[in-house]
């Protein structure tokens, strides 16, 4: 025991840069001399978000408790630590964050109850439509800063308003050399690699870093599965002392499965794994899923969650390829200038057995912006961008036919199959042979004054976005900061379909439209500890379809609408950022009004109020991180829509015993009516908690847990997913200073969890991801 307390001694006083020393004395025969140095002890762990810094949204180099909104900014030590390898795994560290499952593949952060925007260095990204899309990798991915809210004027007008992340790439080193190997393997044959390295080319000018990463993952789920391949080369420039420059570039293709979770969420599924089987039927007898399609029951049994809506013959990959530029230069003692210029290319293609089909023949997005950044004196400061983005999208898309509550899981795979008719196959285009896709536009072949064909999100568009922002930061006191700020952005749109019907001319529009956006804050140091804050904001965003494509609507225009998304902020909060103490706190309230694009491309209107919070104590060998959040998510006097009304409406009342049955059919796509309902598929509350503490200096033990209340899963509130937790646990143990291994046990309760599987609700009475039952997997990690 003592030998183990020695050495935990020894290791904490060599592993902390700074050590307090003791008081020295030294006596002499005649006199006596006392020496005494005095300091602080440091033993951050790198694992609390108090001393990270946010680069890109506000202005550069600022600290947390500096800045006015509710941000969570995740270093690379508290991913490790958080096994943080999804965008949904960020609701372990960040309040507020509880996103649906994206089809198993999410693409976009969900924050305070809407979709928001994916940044990297400060860009934002090609992302999913409506959060489906394609799956994130991390590989080139340093910090991960979580912010509340709307974008802020310098990242400009875009289209999802409910926060966004800023991923802040990995650099080079100009200075040293140094690398990092990791391989996991988990359970169902989920294997992954790892390695990263980065070497100075000229020493303290040039360096390189070179990070690849693949992933083999099999799924519990059936028919289900990932491959991945990430390559990352960074490059850092240092001209000289006055200025940066890092380019990275990124390579990532993947192979992932579309899922869709169980069919028929009744409450007697969610509560004790019951599904009721029966296949529906068609007016015309037909046992093909289709819309109106009734299920006479003919039982009820207990449903293996692996059991979801996949198939083994669908067909989805993507690959993508991205570039920034980041360049730095301090112009003067007053002035500096910032340039990022970012282009990414993606090609996605998903054929599915349902009918289901997504193909993005090419998405090209290239944007430019530069910051002027001039300091009149030490107490006002002015950001000037000026921003240009272009966006090309060329994609073919086919939903129309889906049916999903008439499909029997329990039987064979043909079940889940939708073959076209003739009859539907005369409402689609023939893209290639046997695959049929919407056009991008209407046509009335008979003239009898309505449209002949199903509408999706094909389309061939292309968009300018020119952009100018100014930001004031003033400091009137030692105590009072203020932050104001304006943008004006300039769109021009064009769209054509590009898979018109034989015989007719491809119908075109183009719009274009001003867009503005403003902000204002306050920073107030109550003392040296406690920071007050508020912020308002407003912001005129988009609506676009696949990969920030626009699509032609009603009448073969352009809407109006699709650049009439008007979103208002209104933010209080506290930050508590103790110089000599190893905790942060910090607590917010909001409201937020903003707007969520529907599956038919309308928008609307979604009114939030809530609180959130978070804390973190870091000081070896402990840390410890909690977070709540309490949100009201309602529609502001607004109409919604779903697939279906409710699960019942699939089914007749030939057995009451099992569901009362409306015999309405479905999928039976029902608007409903303005109003202020809850929004479903939000929890009102959750709560997550982790912690580690280090046994000694080579071995450390962990937890992390997250509990959300109970609720509604469809519009009516006739089904419920009640108050559930997950707890996850951890170990590592260092075998030498560079060599560690790790195991993470995953749902070690083996709760049987769900959750929405598709932002905004549509899918409510129609659909719900069975989360993952206790997993476990193995890393070893060697740094080099």
């Amino acid at each position: 025991m003592k030998h183990a307390y020695l050495a935990l001694s020894l290791a904490t006083i060599l592993n902390t840069p700074l050590v307090a020393f003791a008081a020295e004395k030294s006596q002499v025969k005649d006199s006596i001399e006392h020496i005494e140095v005095a300091g602080q002890v440091i033993k951050s762990q790198g694992l609390s978000v108090k001393n990270e810094t946010i680069d890109g949204p506000f202005g550069d180099n600022l600290a947390l408790q500096d800045i006015a909104r509710s941000v969570t900014p995740i270093s690379s030590e508290l991913i490790e630590q958080l096994n943080i390898t999804t965008l949904q795994d960020v609701l372990a560290v960040s309040p507020n964050t509880y996103s649906a499952s994206g089809f198993g593949a999410p693409s976009l952060p969900t924050i305070r109850g809407q979709l928001g925007e994916l940044f990297q260095d400060g860009t934002r990204r090609q992302a999913g439509n409506n959060g489906f899309g394609v799956p994130l990798s991390f590989n080139s991915v340093e910090q991960i800063d979580v912010v509340k809210g709307a974008p802020p004027v310098l990242f400009g007008s875009s289209q999802r308003n409910g926060g966004f992340v800023n991923l802040q790439s990995k650099v080079a080193s100009t200075d040293e050399s140094k690398g990092k190997a990791s391989l996991s393997a988990g359970r169902w044959d989920q294997y992954s690699a790892q390695i990263d390295y980065t070497a100075p080319i000229i020493k303290d000018k040039v360096g390189f870093r070179v990070s690849y990463e693949h992933l083999d993952h099999g799924s519990y789920y059936d028919y289900s599965g990932t491959k991945s391949d990430s390559l990352f080369a960074a490059l850092r420039i240092l001209p000289d002392d006055k200025s940066t420059w890092d380019i990275n570039f990124e390579l990532y293709q993947v192979e992932f499965t579309d899922n869709a979770g169980i069919n028929r969420p009744t409450q007697a599924l969610i509560d004790d794994g019951l599904y009721i089987t029966g296949q529906g039927v068609q007016a015309n007898g037909s046992t093909v899923p289709a819309a109106g399609s009734i299920v006479s029951p003919t039982g009820q049994v207990n449903i293996d969650r692996s059991t979801v809506l996949t198939d083994p013959d669908n067909q989805n990959e993507a690959t993508t390829y991205l570039i920034h530029s980041i360049y730095k230069r301090e112009l003067s003692a007053n002035a500096s200038l910032k340039n990022i210029t970012y282009f990414q290319h993606l090609q996605r293609e998903e054929i599915a057995q349902n009918s289901f089909v997504e193909i993005i023949d090419g998405a090209d997005t290239a944007q430019n912006r530069t910051e002027l950044t001039y300091s009149w004196n030490d107490e006002q400061q002015t950001i000037f961008a000026f921003d240009v983005r272009y966006n090309k999208v060329l994609g073919y898309s086919q939903f129309t036919t889906e049916a999903d509550l008439p499909i029997d899981l329990t039987g064979p795979l043909s079940n889940r199959r939708i073959p076209l008719t003739d009859a539907q196959k005369a409402r689609l285009v023939e893209l290639r042979p046997g695959v049929f896709v919407s056009p991008g536009a209407q046509y009335d072949i008979d003239n009898d004054g309505s449209g002949d064909f199903n509408l999706s999100d094909t389309t061939d568009s292309r968009s300018w976005q020119t952009g100018f922002a100014i930001q004031q930061d003033s400091d009137w006191t030692d105590k009072l900061h203020t932050s104001v700020g304006y943008r004006l952005d300039y769109y021009d749109v064009e769209a054509r379909d590009p898979i018109a019907p034989q015989g007719q001319t491809a119908a075109s529009d183009s719009i274009n439209d001003t867009l503005q956006s403003g902000q204002v804050s306050f920073n107030y140091k109550l003392n040296a500890d406690f920071t007050g804050y508020g912020a308002a904001s407003y912001n005129e965003a988009t609506s676009n379809s696949m990969a920030g494509g626009n699509v032609l609507g009603g009448g073969n225009v352009i809407s109006a609408q699709n650049f009439a998304t008007e979103n208002t902020l209104v933010e209080f909060g506290l930050k508590y950022a103790p110089t000599n103490s190893d905790w942060y706190a910090d607590g917010a309230v909001f409201s937020q009004r903003r707007s969520l694009r529907n599956r038919d491309g309308s928008n609307t209107g979604i009114r939030t109020t809530g609180f959130e919070s978070q804390v973190f104590y870091d000081a070896y060998p402990y840390w410890l991180s909690a977070g709540y959040s309490y949100i009201d998510a309602r529609y502001d006097n607004s109409a919604s829509s779903q697939d279906s009304a409710q699960v019942a409406d699939a089914f007749d009342n030939s057995r009451p015993d099992i569901i009362a049955g409306t015999g309405v059919g479905a999928p039976s796509f029902t608007p409903f009516a303005p109003s202020n309902s809850q929004v479903q598929g939000i929890p009102e509350q959750s709560f997550s908690f982790n912690g580690n503490y280090s046994i000694t200096s080579k071995w450390q033990t962990g937890f992390s847990g997250l509990y959300t209340k109970s609720y509604p899963l469809d519009f009516l509130q006739t089904v419920k997913i009640r108050d559930q937790y997950t707890l996850n646990v951890n170990t590592s143990y260092a075998f030498t200073p560079s060599t560690k291994l790790r195991l993470d046990v995953n749902n070690i309760t083996n709760q049987k969890n769900w959750r929405p599987v598709f932002e905004g609700g549509y899918f409510g009475a129609t659909l719900a991801f069975p989360e993952l039952p206790i997993n476990a997997k193995l890393t070893l990690t060697h740094k080099f």
